[in-house]
Order: structure tokens, then C-alpha cells, then sequence
């Protein structure tokens, strides 16, 4: 489309009525926040990933879990999330067996803190998911209000007109569907990243439950 043209997208932006301008104005932030939360939330998904790989390698190497609690603890920033729940049962444990606690009672503290710090970790990795899932929802719905009511000043524009022509209501209805289009361009790349991030997760979550029973069980051994 040429630049120097009445429909060239810079112009029918620019000759767009206020209100169709705000419309465009709200979906182009809405679509620079969701691209934002995108990229840092696949990072941290990416890194969240890679640090649950390194703790279970570490873990079912079979070395002193004591020792390794050391570890996490000197390396914070080389561990991630699994490594944080297991460090909250593996404190709670110790703690139990210095207060000489027998049995279930044993165990009892160290499963509720590991479950607690699992939640936490899976509401940390969900940051800014709503944010995403809203602004797939919203978006076409805000881009079409801003093209109905486009649309509506455009064929409002007529009445002033002696004669009318298509080529008269075309530029307000082509500035006004330009709305639609930056909606769906907001609202589609935040469906995608939250329905990919949302399963990225499920599956850490899984990880993370399945290592708490797998934990709980090693410390029943040892208390057996």
C-alpha cells in the first residue's frame, strides 16, 4: 500500500475518529504488555525447566540428602523451584526428628511444608497467565466495539452528504476495521503463548508432585 495514499494504514489511523483512535490506542498496549510477558515467561519457564532437570540429577545420584540441603543452600541461584520444596520438607523433616516425633507425625510437618511450598512455586511459574488469558478473551471484542463504532460514525457522515457513494464510506469503514485486525493481532499470539505456557506448566506441576511422593516415601524407609 502506498504511503502517499488516502487508504494507506498511517493515514486511516491518523483520520480515525477518537474513539476508534483510543480503541487502537488500548490494544496496541495491550499487545506490547502480553509480547513482554510472553518472552520473560517463556525465560523463566525455560530456566524453571532446566533447574528441576539439574536437582533431580543431583538428587537421584544417590549422595547424602543432608549434604545436598547444604548445597541448595550455598547455590541458591543454580537450583529452582523443585529444589526449594524439597529444602522446606527435607527442614520440617529434621526439625521433627529432633523434637523426637515417631511415626506419622514424622512425616506429617514435611508433607504439609512441601505441599505449601509447591503451591507457592506453581504461583510464581503462573505470574501473569490471567493477563494473557484476559487479553485473548478481551481483545476481539474491544477491536470489534472500536469497528461498530466506526462504522457507525462513518455511515453518520452520510447524512451531511448530498450524494452517496462507496467510495465516500469506504475510508471510515476501512479505518474502523483496523480495530478488528490490531484486536485479533493482540489476541492471538496471547492465546497461543498462554494455552503452550499453561501445559508447559501442568507439567512441571507433575514433576513436582511426583518427586514430593517420591520423597515422602524415601524418608517413610528411613523412619521404618
Amino acid at each position: 500500500m502506498q504511503a502517499n495514499s488516502d487508504l494507506s494504514l498511517l493515514s486511516l489511523i491518523g483520520n480515525a475518529s477518537l474513539p476508534v483512535q483510543l480503541v487502537m490506542l488500548l490494544l496496541l498496549i495491550a499487545s506490547v504488555v502480553s509480547w513482554a510477558f510472553i518472552f520473560s515467561k517463556w525465560s523463566a519457564l525455560k530456566r524453571a525447566d532446566a533447574q528441576t532437570s539439574r536437582f533431580e540429577e543431583d538428587f537421584w545420584a544417590g549422595g547424602d540428602l543432608t549434604v545436598l540441603q547444604q548445597a541448595i543452600a550455598s547455590r541458591r541461584s543454580e537450583y529452582g523451584a523443585l529444589a526449594r520444596i524439597f529444602d522446606s520438607g527435607m527442614t520440617e523433616y529434621l526439625k521433627s526428628r529432633r523434637a523426637q516425633n515417631r511415626g506419622d507425625a514424622l512425616l506429617d510437618t514435611p508433607r504439609r511444608a512441601m505441599k505449601a511450598a509447591f503451591q507457592r512455586e506453581v504461583d510464581t511459574l503462573e505470574t501473569h497467565l490471567n493477563f494473557l488469558a484476559s487479553t485473548g478473551s478481551v481483545s476481539p471484542y474491544v477491536g470489534l466495539l472500536g469497528t461498530v463504532w466506526g462504522i457507525m460514525h462513518a455511515f453518520m457522515g452520510l447524512s451531511t452528504m448530498q450524494q452517496a457513494t462507496l467510495a465516500a464510506v469506504a475510508p471510515g469503514i476501512a479505518e474502523a476495521l483496523i480495530a478488528t485486525a490490531i484486536g485479533l493481532f493482540a489476541a492471538i499470539p496471547a492465546v497461543l503463548a498462554y494455552n503452550r505456557y499453561t501445559s508447559k506448566i501442568d507439567r512441571l506441576a507433575m514433576r513436582f508432585e511426583s518427586f514430593i511422593d517420591e520423597f515422602l516415601n524415601i524418608l517413610q524407609r528411613q523412619v521404618h
